[in-house]
């Protein structure tokens, strides 16, 4: 039976390449710059920040609440106690001098804390829209201008009428741009992968390969996998690198709905349902309601049916959204340079 499934959802995934069934795009513009409005996918920020998110996000035209929530993400990964080595602090990951200028009383309760997330999301959402302000005479998209202003400053964007030639600028740009598809809630048939089949057919390869906790299929390591061990091993087969943590990995591009799923999907699962951040499993999908994925500690990577109560969500890699995944330090969760 298993064989059987595996010939037959590749069958069915060349099919779909050929056929083109799902050739629409995502229609996720407009995530800053007129992105008002934009909701949020079911459980990318946890749910104790998400109503703060959606409402400092709406601030002004040149944010929206995916935006918003890519920054944090991208600073702290959702941990109000990251400390960075150039000492920036909290969920925002603000600079003690950035803050005294520009931190908020976000919950009114008479007091600036830099490390309460009631405070700090909403001066994060401030100083964008202060930001913002400062470059709005500027041609071109206000989102990106204002990102660039938040890396390189105010006058270098209006000196170069736009996001300036920096490339550590314009990776910036293009990093919290990507995330914010990631966090966003689609509104239209998510674009298919053009790698995905790849990735497939790596994975296919390891069917009975012993799991390993830690395991990165190295030869140290007689070829074993984890679970996300497997799917960055299947994805580096068609160049696209993904974070090694599976809750990181769901940041790797947009997320299909259960009743949208394609072959090469990643497929999450977690302890709590309504934060990204308690995924504990990933899979890689390959239709049919089946997956790929290397289970726990004396199992075989295997097929594996994806319904199951812990069942979180997918996401459609993009090699831009994997690239846009921040490298943080082990210890404080802050992102690392």
């Amino acid at each position: 039976m298993v064989g059987g499934i595996g010939v037959g959802v590749c069958l069915t995934f060349v099919m779909l390449l050929v056929v083109g069934t799902y050739s629409a795009a995502a229609g996720l513009g407009g995530l800053g710059g007129g992105g008002r409005g934009v909701g949020l996918a079911q459980g990318a920020v946890p749910a104790k920040y998400q109503a703060l998110v959606q409402k400092w996000g709406n601030l002004c035209a040149s944010i929206s609440p995916p935006l918003l929530a890519a920054q944090l993400y991208s600073e702290s990964g959702w941990n109000p106690q990251a400390v960075s080595p150039a000492d920036a602090r909290g969920i925002a990951q603000f600079i003690p001098g950035t803050w005294e200028g520009h931190g908020v009383d976000g919950d009114g309760d008479g007091d600036r804390d830099i490390w309460d997330p009631n405070d700090a999301i909403p001066s994060a959402a401030s100083y964008d829209c202060e930001l913002a302000k400062d470059v709005a005479g500027v041609p071109g998209d206000a989102a990106s201008n204002m990102l660039a202003a938040y890396n390189a400053g105010a006058y270098a964007v209006i000196k170069y009428q736009g996001v300036p030639p920096y490339k550590e600028t314009q990776g910036y740009v293009k990093t919290i741009t990507t995330l914010a598809l990631s966090f966003a809630k689609p509104v239209g048939r998510v674009a298919p992968s053009q790698q995905a089949a790849g990735a497939i057919y790596f994975a296919q390869k390891q069917l009975g390969t012993p799991y390993l906790w830690g395991g990165n299929g190295t030869p140290d390591q007689d070829g074993r996998f984890d679970c996300s061990g497997l799917t960055v091993a299947a994805y580096k087969t068609v160049g696209i690198d993904l974070p090694r943590v599976a809750n990181d990995q769901y940041n790797a591009g947009p997320h299909p709905s259960r009743d949208e799923l394609l072959p090469g999907d990643l497929v999450f699962f977690s302890n709590d349902l309504s934060n990204s951040r308690e995924i504990h499993h990933v899979g890689l999908y390959v239709g049919g309601g089946y997956m790929i994925n290397a289970p726990y500690t004396g199992a075989v990577i295997r097929f594996d049916k994806i319904d199951s109560p812990d069942y979180f969500g997918a996401t459609r890699v993009t090699k831009d959204g994997a690239a846009a995944s921040p490298v943080r330090d082990a210890a404080t969760g802050a992102k690392t340079p």
